[in-house]
């Protein structure tokens, strides 16, 4: 898939829950085709001390408006210049990175489950889900209910079911305590989040017989494979994330 560096136009970059946002970009053209699972890579141009740029997933493609949106968290000082990003500005991007996740077959029963961020790359892999006829449930675990994003646009494809620590919203605990894993047997487990989480997730998977496939976070200095800030350790050797993932079936990684 051919590799494009443009400048995107910011149509929003809207603030939905406390350090949480979504940025909208207009392409300067007609969008390729992107899969479910890749990412971009953004410059940041008004941050002096952040040299890389930064990778965040595809959240949701629109090529009948050619605008890309994504869902970021400011943890730092690239996304806390990118907050300050206003509508009509430029912003760099290479992009689409990365593979994808695999389709599942008719009639299988998939969970798409992320924790906090790791939520990113759901809502476009869950409307392509849904044109493929598949029914989808989303398990989605937050710190508390203050941190809470964006699940209702996820109710149009499919049911969400919701986890906080605190158990001030959805059942109480880990998603891996939620009862929805114990009432139904899926057949393939999507997963993005922190490593502990899809640690968790693959542990689970893996005792049960169940497909299993997650969306590595590792930092990305490049995209291209050149920089090595990504590589991580699997069954075939040391791989960089950027370009043989980010996502990977739980078998083939060293966990």
């Amino acid at each position: 898939m051919v590799k494009r560096i443009e400048d995107f136009k910011i149509l929003d970059n809207k603030q939905i829950g406390k350090d949480f946002y979504i940025l909208e970009l207009l392409s300067p053209g007609p969008l390729p085709d992107i899969l479910p699972g890749q990412f971009v890579q953004i410059r940041i141009d008004d941050s002096p001390g952040t040299f890389l740029r930064r990778p965040f997933s595809v959240y949701d493609a629109d090529h009948n408006r050619n605008t890309l949106r994504l869902l970021y968290q400011v943890v730092g000082k690239g996304t806390e210049a990118m907050s300050l990003l206003k509508p009509a500005e430029l912003i760099n991007l290479v992009y689409p990175l990365g593979n994808s996740f695999s389709d599942p077959s008719e009639n299988e029963k998939v969970i798409l489950i992320g924790g906090g961020v790791g939520i990113a790359p759901f809502l476009y892999f869950a409307r392509h889900l849904q044109e493929l006829k598949c029914e989808v449930n989303m398990l989605f675990g937050f710190r508390n209910i203050q941190r809470i994003i964006v699940c209702d646009e996820f109710m149009a494809y499919g049911k969400v079911h919701i986890t906080t620590e605190d158990g001030s919203a959805g059942e109480k605990g880990f998603v891996t305590d939620h009862s929805v894993l114990v009432k139904i047997k899926y057949d393939r487990i999507y997963c993005c989040g922190p490593d502990p989480m899809m640690k968790a997730v693959a542990k689970y998977a893996s005792s049960r017989g169940v497909s299993c496939e997650v969306s590595l976070e590792n930092l990305m200095g490049c995209g291209f494979g050149i920089c090595l800030c990504c590589i991580v350790e699997t069954t075939r050797g040391n791989l960089c994330t950027c370009t043989e993932g980010p996502v990977f079936n739980i078998n083939e990684l060293k966990w």
